[in-house]
């Protein structure tokens, strides 16, 4: 070849366009503080396996449905499932992930084991005890050391699965609640401090004496904050734990034609915890998403497979592999496995 032909050549090199590297493979999702400590863990295993990244925004259930509904996220996710009728109206399909619970965590020096009934938990969020050395208190925890110091209520301000679980509960083990308050993502509180997501109640936790607040679970171990033994359906005081999660979902019925909507509070069972609850993931049906909610359906079906020790490590309880079937059936019958 000639100077003049291989100068030619490398100026036509120079004039195409630089070539662009291959675009990473991105998933997208938002919503429950709840799981998000798993959820994190797993994208980040997933991304070393695999390169496709998950990004995953702990913004509260309320703000996962109305993403996922507004359509502007790949995946939504939420701790209060949605029923049936709720599902169909907005043409969504909704599974679940793992089973946590929702641990009352407090801040009292001095005190590492305290026992509340279902009357003391109720006073307290309705505002009626206010002070640690309530005699409705004390008579559970002989012996132990009750400050007379203003309790301060620690919830969410935000909407949250998380409030969803517990106000549930509440419902169901309190009439007064039920009556006055009710359950959902947001509710009108009779009393106490603000914080967003569980991040936020945890920090106000750690930082307010005399503190009191329902975090999940990982979330009270993280931050190293002592949790509440509280009273079940059968009378018994219970820690939350792997074990206790487990004993509260042993009655659950998992029906894929109800879009596996199931609720796991106030569960009878002699070790059953009573504010346990599933985290959920929310898909839209419409034709024109079928290869995202793909590569979505990919991503928890290698967490379903490879990811229950990394859950049983942050203290949530994987499902059962009868369970994880009946999911992989329902992605299959839309076409996503």
């Amino acid at each position: 070849m000639n100077r003049r032909k291989f100068l030619s050549g490398l100026l036509s090199l120079a004039l195409l366009p630089a070539l662009s590297p291959a675009k990473e493979k991105v998933i997208n999702g938002a919503g429950a503080s709840f799981p998000a400590p798993l959820y994190w863990r797993w994208a980040d295993a997933y991304y070393r396996e695999t390169g496709i990244k998950v990004n995953y925004q702990s913004i509260g259930s309320g703000g996962g449905v109305r993403q996922i509904r507004n359509r502007t996220v790949d995946f939504g996710a939420s701790d209060a499932p949605l029923p049936p009728e709720k599902t169909k109206k907005y043409n969504l399909a909704q599974f679940p992930t793992v089973i946590g619970g929702v641990s009352l965590a407090y801040n009292l020096r001095g005190v590492k084991n305290l026992r509340l009934s279902t009357e003391a938990v109720c006073g307290i969020f309705l505002g009626k005890i206010k002070y640690w050395d309530d005699p409705v208190i004390k008579k559970d925890n002989p012996g132990v050391p009750l400050p007379h110091r203003r309790i301060a209520v620690i919830r969410r301000s935000d909407g949250s699965g998380t409030t969803w679980i517990f106000t549930n509960y509440l419902s169901k083990a309190c009439p007064e609640w039920k009556e006055k308050v009710g359950y959902g993502k947001t509710v009108n509180w009779p009393t106490g401090i603000g914080a967003k997501g569980n991040e936020g109640v945890a920090n106000y936790i750690r930082r307010v004496r005399g503190a009191i607040g329902y975090v999940e679970y990982a979330y009270a171990l993280e931050n190293k904050l002592p949790v509440v033994a509280v009273e079940n359906r059968e009378g018994n005081f219970v820690k939350p734990s792997i074990e206790t999660f487990k004993a509260a979902a042993a009655n659950a019925k998992w029906d894929p034609d109800k879009d596996f909507y199931e609720i796991l509070t106030w569960q009878p069972g002699e070790k059953a915890y009573p504010i346990a609850g599933a985290t959920f993931i929310l898909l839209a049906k419409e034709p024109e998403r079928k290869e995202i909610n793909r590569e979505v359906v990919k991503f928890f079906d290698w967490a379903y497979r490879k990811g229950d020790k990394m859950a049983i490590e942050l203290h949530y309880v994987p499902l059962p592999e009868n369970v994880k079937n009946m999911v992989r059936d329902y992605w299959r019958k839309h076409g996503w496995y």
